[in-house]
């Protein structure tokens, strides 16, 4: 009678062994191209899965769906760790964080936040986002995400710094002794963050960029090196489309079109080069910090 509980118990344990193996739980989920919907429900099982989420999964959805923009944020290293944790970039990556009004931005009615069907991370954007002092730094931003309000599309963007801690960026905010903002938290890993707005950071460049009027936009920086803001986007015409950022260089230009569609992430259909995602829904439990 021992001897079959024993066994009983030892097939019970083994089998739950299974369930939380990580090599196992990689091979499912890479079967399934790293659905970030079922990783989502997953990480939300029990504490088990979501401490294997955290410890391996999220960042094995962001290599494998991004492979060359985490190789440069990781400086070649991958299998590492990145500034604020794999968490927080798989959020980055694939959420909307949405729009409150702030001290420098108001908005009449507030944006939720949402996953997002299609994103494109540039570091030629970027460039555009640092002033020139601080164009050695390596920043991807996304295109705006467009919330129609009704009179101008609000666009919602968000970045990454690759080495934050050592950027001049982070070196300009301290020597400028510019204060941390009052009750304001990152969307992704929930440390605090500096305005550039109150920084005076924000180089015309990124107007340009985003298609929007100089005092139309604000962005924040968060102690990891996360960057998100909003902006209101005016109608271009077609001369002003074609125009070329004076602020960025020839040989920003020159590989843009290459590089941007290398980071391009369509969610309308499944998984069909090493960089693009899925993301349908909205779900977004499992991935809030």
């Amino acid at each position: 009678m021992s001897d079959n509980r024993s066994q009983r118990r030892r097939v019970g344990e083994s089998s739950e062994s299974g369930i939380y193996n990580e090599r196992i739980l990689i091979l499912v989920f890479a079967s399934m191209n790293w659905d970030i919907r079922t990783l989502c429900q997953t990480a939300s099982v029990n504490r088990k899965l979501r401490a294997v989420a955290r410890r391996i999964l999220w960042r094995e959805l962001c290599v494998y769906r991004a492979p060359q923009m985490i190789t440069a944020l990781t400086d070649g290293s991958p299998s590492g760790r990145i500034g604020g944790g794999w968490q927080a970039m798989a959020k980055l990556m694939f959420f909307c964080n949405g729009c409150q009004s702030t001290r420098h931005f108001q908005v009449r009615e507030s944006a939720s936040g949402h996953f997002v069907k299609t994103s494109r991370f540039s570091k030629t954007s970027g460039r555009s986002f640092l002033v020139k002092k601080c164009r050695s730094d390596l920043l991807y931003v996304s295109d705006p995400c467009e919330h129609p309000t009704g009179s101008d599309d609000l666009g919602l963007f968000r970045g990454v710094f690759w080495g934050f801690m050592k950027s001049r960026t982070r070196a300009s905010l301290i020597r400028r002794r510019v204060e941390l903002e009052e009750g304001a938290k990152c969307p992704f890993c929930r440390a605090r963050v500096w305005s550039m707005t109150a920084a005076r950071l924000i180089p015309k460049s990124a107007a340009r960029r985003l298609g929007s009027m100089e005092t139309g936009l604000e962005y924040f920086v968060c102690v990891n090196g996360h960057l998100y803001g909003a902006c209101w986007l005016v109608p271009l015409s077609s001369d002003e489309g074609e125009e070329k950022d004076g602020d960025d260089e020839d040989e920003d230009e020159a590989e843009d079109s290459s590089e941007e569609a290398d980071q391009r992430f369509d969610g309308g259909c499944y998984f069909r080069r090493g960089n693009q995602i899925v993301i349908n829904g909205c779900l977004n439990y499992g991935l809030t910090s």
